[in-house]
């Protein structure tokens, strides 16, 4: 095709989205292997394998918004559309967790002792290292919403500034957050309160670790001019997960860690 009559972008025949599950397929059996025979070689091949897939897959992403001008106005459309039914997926994933707890804690079994949280368990209190998770998060959101208006208003300086500051924020957030599963008094096998807990907080951890990958690419490209003030949905998507993580975390916090205490 040497000449294009549409605004749409037909991407050419690419090997990562196959090297890429091929790597996700290792990284799962490796999981397993290291679990129940205590060998990490498959984990670590899967996981080395998916880090380089996804330099070179973003990279030619990256190159096709970029320096080969393919992402169209109706492009930018349906990746925005992508991303928002990416969400909503998100939003039924976590779902299922919420409902397991409260499936869990408003009726609790007789296994359990018919009480919740279940008899011998201590809990963690809400308003020690919770309450500051919560606020970090919370002052990061704002900070992305500070570096993306300082990009559409073309202060670049602000925006690095912004989105520097929220990565910070992020690495804390999850800092905290492994003390907290270290000093914890329970263990996930303690119990559906266990299992519900760290499942719960912990997949919303592992979001925030992908967050935070997220807006660091997001910085570099910032740094190199990568972004302009009408092109730049590379940061929007990753603003838009942001702010997702910070309502998950609210309602975490509130029924999880506030009311389920």
């Amino acid at each position: 095709m040497s000449h294009q009559y549409h605004p749409y972008h037909l991407v050419d025949p690419s090997p990562w989205p196959y090297i890429g599950a091929c790597a996700a397929l290792f990284t799962t059996v490796g999981s397993v292997m290291y679990f129940h025979y205590n060998q990490s070689w498959i984990l670590k091949l899967g996981l080395i394998t998916l880090l380089l897939i996804m330099i070179v897959w973003w990279r030619d992403v990256i190159r096709e918004s970029t320096f080969q001008g393919h992402h169209t106005q109706i492009v930018k459309q349906g990746l925005k559309y992508g991303m928002i039914l990416f969400i909503i997926s998100e939003v039924c994933f976590f779902f299922s967790f919420f409902w397991a707890f409260f499936h869990s804690s408003l009726a609790p079994a007789i296994e359990i002792g018919a009480v919740w949280p279940p008899r011998g368990i201590d809990v963690l209190n809400p308003f020690s290292v919770p309450l500051l998770n919560t606020a970090v998060l919370l002052s990061s959101g704002a900070t992305v919403t500070w570096a993306h208006n300082a990009i559409i208003s073309g202060k670049r300086k602000e925006g690095i500034q912004g989105l520097t500051l929220t990565i910070i924020l992020g690495i804390l957030f999850t800092s905290l957050q492994a003390m907290e599963y270290y000093e914890a008094p329970f263990a996930i096998s303690d119990s559906v309160y266990g299992s519900t807990f760290f499942v719960a907080t912990g997949f919303h951890g592992l979001h925030v670790l992908i967050g935070t990958t997220f807006l660091i690419i997001c910085l570099g490209r910032l740094i190199v001019y990568q972004f302009t003030q009408h092109h730049h949905f590379g940061f929007e998507a990753s603003a838009w997960y942001w702010h997702f993580v910070d309502v998950v975390w609210l309602f975490l916090y509130v029924c999880i860690y506030w009311w389920g205490s």
